[in-house]
């Protein structure tokens, strides 16, 4: 069911690629939904189909903080039918448009509005929101089943074909969740701790069990950086927990990563995951669940080894 699903979505991801994520058919008289980040654009493609232009802003293995958009995207962005953006501050640099876009009565979703949100615990972003909501699969159904009413409302979407393929994503979002709780339950207790690049695993922590030991970079933001004392803090608690491996996002990178398992005084992989971009169809993490199903196995093998 999912492989069927999946050409037709890779197929107008790459259409889109072509025409730098942001330019619609003059001819194309189907409504016009705009997304922010590829991730969640992905996932609006796989509700709606065929039934709208889905035109995602942010490219394959881009980084969402730090991402811009033309004044062409821009335009785009103010003639949608409905604009999706993730809402808790994740798009840094493409916020001023979604403001502007707001300001114009574009119709509007903000997918961390349908979530039960976490705040940072630590760093200099604590007690802001934590934006990384889509590493848990059921608050990634809380917003399935948000954006179903709100996809609803578009004039030429048809309802009762938008039902069947929300229901039919998120029965592929249960057996995710299922297969992720099987997975990580493999792994031993003592082993259930995660060091990445930055603080992107909060809501996959509270899931699945895990402690976050910590982050490279101490905030919610790739923008930010460590300081000496957060590197040493870090490798002590590498050293102390002694975490076989240790996680660099594929869309920033890892050389940072690499620096702190240098430093401690213990073995430590760094092994890429894929967070907070999809990639390309060549790349191994063109859609969301597969890029969640590559994660899963990843963790699960770097801490269990």
């Amino acid at each position: 069911m999912r492989a069927a699903r999946m050409l037709p979505t890779l197929a107008l991801a790459t259409i889109v690629a072509g025409c730098l994520t942001a330019c619609t058919s003059p001819t194309d008289d189907r409504p016009l939904v705009v997304v922010s980040t590829n991730i969640l654009g992905d996932v609006v493609g796989e509700l709606v189909g065929a039934q709208a232009q889905v035109v995602t802003l942010m490219k394959p293995n881009a980084d969402p903080h730090s991402f811009e958009i033309s004044a062409q995207e821009a335009a785009t962005l103010r003639s949608a039918d409905l604009l999706v953006s993730n809402g808790l501050g994740l798009e840094e640099g493409l916020q001023q448009h979604l403001d502007a876009a707001s300001a114009t009565d574009v119709p509007s979703f903000a997918a961390g509005e349908a979530i039960d949100m976490l705040d940072y615990a630590e760093g200099d972003a604590a007690g802001m929101p934590d934006s990384h909501f889509w590493t848990d699969p059921a608050r990634m159904i809380d917003v399935v089943d948000a954006l179903e009413p709100a996809l609803g409302e578009i004039e030429g979407v048809d309802r009762e074909a938008l039902r069947s393929s929300v229901a039919a994503y998120r029965a592929d979002l249960d057996d995710l969740d299922a297969d992720m709780t099987a997975a990580f339950g493999s792994i031993p207790d003592e082993r259930r701790a995660l060091v990445t690049n930055h603080h992107v695993f909060g809501y996959l922590a509270e899931r699945f069990d895990f402690d976050v030991v910590g982050a490279v970079i101490p905030g919610g933001t790739t923008l930010a950086a460590p300081s000496a004392s957060d590197l040493a803090d870090l490798v002590a608690a590498v050293e102390e927990t002694g975490v076989p491996a240790i996680f660099a996002e594929s869309s920033s990178p890892d050389r940072l990563v690499q620096a702190l398992a240098d430093e401690a005084d213990v073995h430590v992989d760094v092994i890429e995951l894929f967070t907070e971009s999809l990639t390309d169809a060549e790349g191994g993490a063109p859609d969301y669940l597969t890029m969640m199903r590559v994660n899963t196995e990843r963790i699960t093998t770097g801490l269990t080894r």
